[in-house]
C-alpha cells in the first residue's frame, strides 16, 4: 500500500485539520469533534446537516458554505459518523430555524442520523430528515436496506440549501429535497479498486481487461464484472440503466453530474461527458447544467458514475442559484 499518509488511524483527524487550515473563509472545524461547521454558523435560516463516511472527498465537508451545508459530520473511512458528534453537529448550525438532516442510504448513516435526530428534538431542535437513493444499479446491498444514495446526493445538498438560503420554512426545505431524491437517478462503474488505508489492500481485484458495472462508493465492487470497452459504450449502458428507471421524453430538461471516483483523469470524464451529451441530445432532452468533476469519490478509484436530474422550473432556479464552498462555487 502506498498513501501520503502518516499514521491510518489518525488519517481522518489530520484530513479535517487540513481542511480546516486551507478553507477558514469558508469552514470551521468544532474542537475535538470530527465536523466542520459554516464559519459564520449558526445563522438565522434553516440549517442544512449531512456526512457519512471519509473517503469520499470533497464530500462531505467540500460543500460547506453559502447555498449548501451548514456542516458536514466525518466518520472513519467509509463508516458512518456516531450520533453524538451529528448531535454536536446539529446544535452547532442550530439557527431556530429548523434542521435538515441529509442522508445516505446506507444502513449506518440512517440508523445514527435517526439516533441524533432524536437527541436533537429532546433538546427541543426541530429537526426533519430525507434519505437519498439515487443508485440504479442496486435493489439492496450489503450496506443497504433499498437502493444507495451515491453522488446525485451532491446535487440534494444544492438544490436543498439554496432554499434554505432564500429563507424557505423548514417543510419547504425538506419538501424541494424529496422532490429532488424523487428526480435524479444514478449509475456507475470502475476500472480500478480502492485501497482503505487501515485495511492495507484494495477492496477488490480486477484484471487489466476488466471493468466493474454498478459500483457503490463504499469500495465494493459492482453488480457485474465485464471486458473493458470504449468510453461511448460504457456511457450507453450506464445511461441505460438510468432512462429505464426514470420517466425522460423529448423536450424534458435535466441537470447532469459526471462524478469521478477519485483517481480518474478530467480528460476521460470530459470524454464521457461529450458522449453523455450526444445521447441526451439525439432524445431531444436538454441539458440546463453539466457538473463534471470528482465531487463524490471513493479514496482513489478509477471511474465514474453519471447522474441525471429531472428538472421543473423550482429545481432550476434553486440548482442555478449562487454557492460559495470549498469544493463548488456558482456566482
Amino acid at each position: 500500500m502506498k498513501k501520503i499518509i502518516n499514521n491510518p488511524a489518525d488519517v481522518v483527524d489530520e484530513m479535517l485539520d487540513g481542511m480546516a487550515y486551507a478553507y477558514p473563509q469558508y469552514v470551521r472545524r468544532l474542537n475535538g469533534l470530527n465536523v466542520l461547521v459554516r464559519a459564520n454558523a449558526p445563522t438565522p435560516k434553516v440549517a442544512i446537516v449531512s456526512g457519512g463516511g471519509s473517503g469520499h472527498e470533497p464530500a462531505h465537508g467540500g460543500f460547506v458554505g453559502r447555498g449548501m451545508l451548514d456542516a458536514a459530520v466525518a466518520g472513519t473511512v467509509f463508516t458512518s459518523p456516531t450520533p453524538d458528534q451529528i448531535f454536536e453537529a446539529i446544535k452547532a448550525v442550530n439557527g431556530g430555524k429548523g434542521v435538515l438532516l441529509v442522508i445516505k442510504n446506507y444502513t449506518g448513516d440512517v440508523l445514527n442520523f435517526n439516533m441524533a435526530a432524536e437527541m436533537a428534538e429532546a433538546e427541543g431542535i426541530k429537526t426533519e430528515k430525507v434519505v437519498v437513493n439515487d443508485d440504479v444499479a442496486v435493489e439492496n446491498s450489503t450496506f443497504t436496506s433499498g437502493r444507495r444514495g451515491i453522488a446525485g446526493t451532491l446535487l440534494v445538498h444544492k438544490i436543498a440549501g439554496a432554499k434554505a438560503e432564500a429563507g424557505g420554512t423548514l417543510e419547504e426545505v425538506k419538501a424541494v429535497a424529496e422532490k429532488v431524491i424523487a428526480n435524479v437517478r444514478s449509475m456507475g462503474m470502475a476500472i480500478s479498486p480502492c485501497t482503505v488505508p487501515e485495511a492495507g489492500k484494495p477492496s477488490f481485484t480486477l484484471k487489466d481487461d476488466e471493468i466493474e458495472i454498478g459500483i457503490g462508493i463504499h469500495g465494493e465492487p459492482g453488480t457485474m464484472r465485464e471486458k473493458i470497452r470504449p468510453a461511448n459504450e460504457i456511457v450507453d449502458q450506464l445511461l441505460g440503466r438510468i432512462f429505464d428507471d426514470m420517466s425522460l421524453k423529448q423536450g424534458d430538461e435535466v441537470a447532469m453530474l459526471v462524478n469521478g471516483l477519485g483517481s480518474t483523469p478530467l480528460m476521460e470524464l470530459f470524454v464521457a461527458n461529450r458522449r453523455a451529451a450526444e445521447v441526451l441530445a439525439s432524445k431531444g432532452i436538454n441539458v440546463a447544467k453539466t457538473t463534471v468533476g470528482n465531487f463524490m469519490t471513493s479514496l482513489e478509484m478509477g471511474g465514474f458514475s453519471i447522474s441525471l436530474l429531472k428538472l421543473d422550473a423550482e429545481l432550476k432556479q434553486l440548482l442555478l442559484a449562487p454557492a460559495e464552498t470549498p469544493a463548488f462555487t456558482q456566482a
